[in-house]
C-alpha cells in the first residue's frame, strides 16, 4: 500500500492561479449540469456487499419471482468487490470481515452460482478459516436463523414484550439510536414469531459451518465488551431464554400490536421505515409474517421504497442496493460549494437549490427526538427525501447556514430570498437538541446510556447516538454565523465540549466521517466560528497535527482502520480528493491560509484532477457505524475538492485571510 503514495515526490508549495481557477472552473461546471431540474444534487451512496445481499436473500425471503437481470448484475458487484483475501471486507481494500462475507456468499449461491467455482471455494475456505458461518454477528445470524441455517438459540434474546417497558426501565425505546429504534421494532415481532423464509429454492449454506448447524447455540464475544457488563448481560439473557416461553399471550399479542403501530406511524410512504434499508426490509418481512397481502396499499409501497434504492450502473453491468439516500446532504453541501464558487451561475443554482430544500423543512412533525425535548418546536431537516419522523441536527446546521449565507447575496441578486422563518426555525430546533455536556448528537438529545452497548444484542456497540465532536462542530458553528451571544450558556457549553473532546495529538474523532481528518475539520471550522483565535492552543495543536499527517504527494488520506480499538496514532494512507479537501478546509479554519501544507494540498488537488473535471475515490470515507459500517458517498470527492480550492482562492485574494463562516 505504502507504494501507493510514498516516493511521488513533493508537491510544489507554490499555486499557478492560472491552473487552480481552470480546475475550478471545470468541477464546477460539471457539478451545475448535474443538478436536477427541480434543483437539488443526489449522489450513490455505496456501502459493502452486506446491503446487495440482503436484497438478494430478501426476495427468497419473501418466495418473489427473481428479476434475472438485476441478480446477474448485483451477482457481478459482488465478484467484482470480492477481496484478495477470498472473502469481503467492509470497505474498499480493507480486511476480512466475516458476516458480510458469508451474506456476500449466501446471495452468490441464490443467484446460481457453483460452488465449487474459484470464487466461491475461496470465499468459502476464507468463512471456515475465520470460525465458520457460526462467527457472523447478530443481525446475520438472525438472517441464519429466518432461513433454517441455525436454531433460532443462537441468537440473543429479545422479547417484543419490550415494547410494553415503561420509560424508567434500564431498557425502553426511547433510549436508543433513531437508526436502531427503527431496525429493532419490526425485528422483535420477527424474532417473537419465528419468522420463517419462504425460500422456494430451499438454499442452505450448511457448508460454511465448522459444527453441524443446529449446534449453534453461542455467540463470539464483541470486542468492544468490558468487565462485568458482558457477564451481567449474559446472566440476564439466559434468564430471559428460559422465562420467555412462559410471557402471556395476551401480553404478547398486545406487545406485537403495539410494535405494528409504532412501525405504521413512521412508514414514511415511498422513502420507508427510517429512510435505511435494514429498517424497511424488516418491515416488509414482519407484514408478511403477519399475513398482510403483498397488495395491501402500505405494504406495496413499503415494497417498492426497497426497489427504489437499486443503483443500476450500465458501464460496469453492475447493479447494487444502497443503504440509504443522500439528498438533502449533498444538495446542502454543495451550495456551500457554489457559494465558494461564487459566479452569477453557482448563485442561480445555489437559489434553485435552497428552493428545494425550504420545501423539505420539516414543520409540522414531532418526531421520536420530542421524547427527550418535547417543549421544541420542529423545525429540522431529514438526510433523505422524506423522514420526517427522524430530521438531524448535521443536516439541519449545514442547510440553516447555506440559507444564511447564501440570503443577502440572493437578495441583492433579485432573487427568491425569504428565507427568515426558514432559517429562525431550523436553527430554534438544533439550539433545543443540545445535550446536556454541551453537544449534540445527530438525531436525538442525551442519547447516552451508554451500557446498553454492552447488551448481546448490541455486537455491533452502535446502539446509541451520543453527542459527537463532528456534530457538536457544525452546530457550534450554525450557532455563531447566526450571531449567537459567544459568552452565552450554549456557546459555551459547546466550545468546551470540543476543547475537551480534543484528542492529545490535537485531532478530533469523526463519528460520520473517517475520521480524525473529518472530525478535526468540523471542530476547527466551530472553534473559529465561535472566537477561537489561531493563536488559541487547541487550534495550533490541530493545525500541526494535521500538517504533519500530510502525505509527500501534498494530499491526505486515512485508512477506515483508524476506528480501530486500540487505535494508538494515525496510520499513513494514500492520499484521497475528500481527504485532502477536508484537511485544507481544516487548515483554512484554523487560520492557516498561508501555510506551504495548503498549497501543496491545493496543488496535489488541482494535479489529480481528471479529464472529466471531477476526481476518482474507490476508498470509503463515510462512516456509519464505527468497525462495523462504512459508506462511499460517491459525491463527496466532487463537491469538497472543489470546495475547498475555491475556499483558497477566495481567502488567498482576501486581506483578512481568516474564515468568515460557520462551516
Amino acid at each position: 500500500m505504502e507504494a501507493d503514495f510514498v516516493g511521488t515526490g513533493a508537491a510544489s508549495a507554490r499555486v499557478n492561479e492560472g491552473v487552480l481557477q481552470q480546475s475550478i472552473d471545470r468541477a464546477a461546471r460539471v457539478l451545475m449540469d448535474r443538478q436536477a431540474a427541480d434543483g437539488h444534487w443526489v449522489f450513490d451512496l455505496e456501502a459493502d456487499a452486506t446491503i446487495p445481499a440482503e436484497y438478494i436473500l430478501l426476495k427468497h425471503h419473501l418466495g418473489e419471482e427473481p428479476d434475472p437481470e438485476i441478480a446477474r448484475r448485483i451477482g457481478n458487484y459482488l465478484r467484482r468487490i470480492q477481496g484478495s483475501h477470498g472473502g469481503w471486507p467492509l470497505f474498499h481494500n480493507g480486511a476480512f470481515n466475516i458476516s458480510a462475507s458469508v451474506k456476500a456468499y449466501f446471495a452468490l449461491k441464490a443467484i446460481g452460482d457453483d460452488i465449487d467455482a474459484p470464487h466461491m471455494a475461496r470465499a468459502r475456505q476464507a468463512i471456515r478459516d475465520n470460525g465458520g458461518a457460526a462467527a457472523s454477528n447478530v443481525f446475520t445470524r438472525i438472517m441464519l436463523a429466518q432461513f433454517g441455517a441455525v436454531p433460532w438459540t443462537a441468537v440473543p434474546v429479545m422479547p417484543v414484550e419490550i415494547m410494553l417497558l415503561p420509560r424508567w426501565f434500564p431498557f425502553h425505546l426511547t433510549k436508543i439510536s433513531y437508526w436502531a429504534r427503527t431496525v429493532i421494532v419490526p425485528l422483535l415481532v420477527l424474532m417473537a414469531l419465528k419468522s420463517k423464509a419462504k425460500n422456494p429454492c430451499n438454499l442452505r449454506i450448511d457448508e460454511l459451518f465448522l459444527v453441524p448447524a443446529d449446534q449453534v447455540k453461542s455467540w463470539p464475544k464483541a470486542p468492544h465488551v468490558k468487565k462485568p457488563w458482558g457477564e451481567i448481560f449474559g446472566v440476564i439473557d439466559r434468564v430471559l431464554r428460559l422465562a420467555q416461553p412462559y410471557f402471556p399471550k395476551k401480553s404478547r399479542d398486545k406487545a406485537v400490536e403495539k410494535a405494528v403501530a409504532f412501525v405504521r406511524e413512521r412508514l414514511n410512504g415511498e422513502d420507508g421505515l427510517g429512510a435505511i434499508y435494514p429498517a424497511m426490509a424488516n418491515t416488509v418481512m414482519m407484514f408478511d409474517l403477519l399475513g398482510w397481502s403483498p397488495k395491501h396499499p402500505e405494504v406495496a409501497t413499503a415494497r417498492y421504497a426497497i426497489e427504489k434504492l437499486l443503483v443500476v450502473d450500465e458501464a460496469r453491468d453492475e447493479a447494487f442496493c444502497q443503504p440509504c439516500v443522500s439528498p438533502v446532504w449533498d444538495t446542502s453541501l454543495l451550495c456551500h460549494a457554489m457559494l465558494e464558487v461564487g459566479t452569477e451561475e453557482a448563485l442561480a443554482r445555489t437559489g434553485q437549490a435552497l428552493e428545494w430544500l425550504k420545501g423539505e423543512q420539516v414543520l409540522d412533525v414531532k418526531g421520536d427526538w420530542a421524547d427527550q425535548r418535547p417543549n421544541v418546536r420542529p423545525g429540522g431537516w431529514a438526510f433523505q427525501y422524506g423522514n420526517d419522523h427522524y430530521p438531524d441536527l448535521d443536516d439541519t446546521a449545514v442547510v440553516v447556514m447555506a440559507f444564511n449565507r447564501a440570503q443577502p447575496q440572493l437578495a441583492a441578486a433579485g432573487l427568491p430570498a425569504d428565507y427568515d422563518m426558514t432559517v429562525a426555525r431550523g436553527a430554534e430546533w438544533v439550539e433545543g437538541l443540545q445535550s446536556r455536556n454541551g453537544g449534540w448528537g445527530a438525531f436525538d438529545a442525551d442519547n447516552t446510556h451508554y451500557y446498553l452497548n454492552y447488551i448481546p444484542f448490541s455486537d455491533h456497540g452502535a446502539l446509541l447516538d451520543p453527542p459527537t465532536s463532528d456534530v457538536t462542530g457544525r452546530c457550534l458553528g450554525m450557532m455563531a454565523q447566526l450571531g449567537a451571544d459567544k459568552d452565552g450558556k450554549a456557546m459555551r457549553e459547546g466550545v468546551d465540549y470540543l476543547l475537551k473532546e480534543q484528542e492529545k495529538d490535537g485531532s478530533w474523532f469523526g463519528r460520520w466521517g473517517v475520521n480524525y481528518i473529518y472530525g478535526t475539520w468540523s471542530a476547527l471550522n466551530g472553534l473559529n466560528a465561535a472566537g477561537l483565535s489561531p493563536d488559541h492552543p487547541a487550534m495550533k495543536r490541530a493545525v500541526d497535527w494535521l500538517v504533519q499527517i500530510q502525505n509527500p504527494d501534498g494530499g491526505w488520506g486515512e485508512d477506515c482502520e483508524s476506528y480501530a480499538l486500540d487505535y494508538s496514532g494515525y496510520q499513513p494512507f494514500p492520499s484521497t480528493a475528500s481527504q485532502t479537501a477536508w484537511a485544507l478546509l481544516g487548515l483554512m479554519a484554523a487560520g492557516a491560509v498561508e501555510h506551504p501544507a495548503v498549497a501543496r494540498g491545493i496543488d496535489w488537488l488541482t494535479r489529480n484532477q481528471g479529464e472529466d473535471g471531477l476526481w476518482k475515490e474507490e476508498y470509503y470515507s463515510g462512516g456509519g457505524f464505527p468497525r462495523i459500517f462504512y459508506l462511499r458517498y460517491h459525491g463527496y470527492s466532487k463537491y469538497f475538492p472543489l470546495w475547498a480550492m475555491a475556499r483558497y482562492r477566495n481567502l488567498s485574494n482576501s486581506n483578512s485571510k481568516l474564515v468568515s463562516v460557520g462551516l
